[in-house]
């Protein structure tokens, strides 16, 4: 599909990450104003509340958009998301009849901050790429048991906290955590020494589902997508883990990109999934191409220094994608609502500079990173800000999600600091 041509003369420059093709779904504000549910056009954000209130957009017989998140529409399902696609279109095209209308309801994205764009339900995180799985494995238990034996046959997750999930420039505060060194005779309670990223995506659950759904029903009830840093300590991890997985080490923060990108929007950019070596079992199996062509980047920035690029990878690395992830999750019963959020799991490539976190760049901190600033780095320290870039590049434009940025400021000089 080529450029989509919009009377909001910035969507139109080569580069930017919101043309007319892209529509992506935000909550902002300017000034003391509050919060409101917004569509990034170039450098502009149209104003979907005011728009609503006017009756310039009128999808329902109730307001959508009254709220500062996204939910509500989420909950109307596909035949309304298109509906507003579709509208949002008809008004923002190049030569768009109702121009004139439209236009006092755009706001400069420059003055705006941007919020959480939808109220996270419930988080589940995924372990879901393959590289990143074979790289941690080999690691801590050698290359002939990298995988663990169920890996190949489902998208291992676990359940983490939704309260913590934090939109871009949230800053976010180094843990305290239990900590059991090699050189350690007893456990102490001390701030992570180890703190990394994780570079994911995020699919949104749009419509809820009670009971289990197929991976194509699961494609069909993902909402839209944003770039993900899944905050992890390293150190708490390795001490905590065993037997049940995951718990205070990746319970400080998750990072969003601020706009959700709409399925819709990424349709031209779907690829098919991995060659399978094992046969996914017939609730599991592709039907169809269910990844995205979207290109992935870390930079790490430390205090007063330039940027460096530490990684760069595709999304299409991931051996199970987000509908498999979705239908797994539901095989139990489980029931999924509105506003649930999943993370794909580190996005790894097959080579050194494409994998999606220190753990792996550093391996376990044997081999420091140099950056552009001359500084090395195993894990992050204080004052480093990381930030994930995604895009998918189309015919003359291009698709993107808004920076995922984060900066770590130090420990509290106690856990209980007030």
């Amino acid at each position: 599909m080529p450029l989509m041509t919009s009377w909001v003369a910035s969507a139109n420059t080569a580069g930017n990450p919101f043309p007319l093709n892209n529509l992506p779904y935000g909550v902002f504000s300017i000034g003391a104003e509050t919060p409101r549910c917004g569509v990034a056009i170039g450098d502009m954000i149209l104003d979907v509340t005011a728009a609503e209130e006017s009756g310039l957009i009128a999808l329902a017989d109730y307001a959508l958009f009254d709220m500062p998140f996204w939910n509500p529409l989420m909950e109307e399902g596909p035949a309304v998301w298109a509906a507003l696609r579709a509208r949002l279109v008809a008004l923002l095209a190049e030569g768009a009849a109702e121009r004139d209308t439209v236009e006092p309801y755009l706001a400069p994205m420059a003055a705006a901050q941007l919020h959480m764009p939808f109220a996270v339900s419930e988080y589940t995180d995924f372990y879901a790429g393959r590289h990143h799985a074979t790289n941690v494995g080999t690691m801590f238990r050698g290359v002939e048991n990298a995988l663990p034996p169920n890996w190949l046959h489902i998208p291992i997750g676990y359940n983490g906290r939704a309260s913590s999930v934090v939109v871009s420039g949230t800053e976010i505060r180094r843990p305290w955590g239990q900590l059991k060194g090699p050189n350690d005779t007893q456990p102490r309670f001390a701030p992570c020494a180890r703190f990394d990223l994780e570079l994911e995506m995020g699919a949104i659950v749009g419509t809820p589902s009670d009971g289990p759904i197929t991976v194509q029903e699961a494609d069909d009830h993902i909402f839209g997508y944003v770039l993900l840093n899944d905050w992890s300590a390293r150190d708490i991890q390795a001490w905590e883990y065993q037997p049940l997985g995951p718990f205070q080490a990746k319970a400080t923060a998750t990072s969003i990109s601020p706009w959700i990108v709409t399925k819709a929007a990424l349709e031209p950019f779907r690829r098919d999934t991995p060659a399978r070596e094992v046969a996914l079992l017939d609730h599991l199996k592709d039907c169809g191409p269910m990844l995205y062509d979207i290109e992935l980047e870390v930079t790490m920035a430390p205090e007063g220094q330039p940027a460096s690029t530490i990684a760069s990878t595709n999304y299409t690395e991931m051996y199970y994608s987000a509908a498999q992830q979705l239908a797994h999750h539901t095989t139990s019963g489980c029931p999924m609502h509105a506003g649930d959020l999943l993370g794909s799991g580190t996005i790894s490539g097959p080579t050194k500079p494409e994998r999606g976190s220190l753990l792996e760049l550093s391996w376990g901190g044997k081999e420091p990173l140099t950056l552009e600033s001359g500084e090395t780095r195993s894990f992050i320290e204080d004052g480093d800000t990381l930030t994930l870039k995604g895009a998918a590049q189309g015919d003359g434009y291009v698709i993107g999600f808004g920076d995922c940025v984060g900066t770590v400021l130090p420990a509290l000089e106690t856990p209980y600091e007030r």
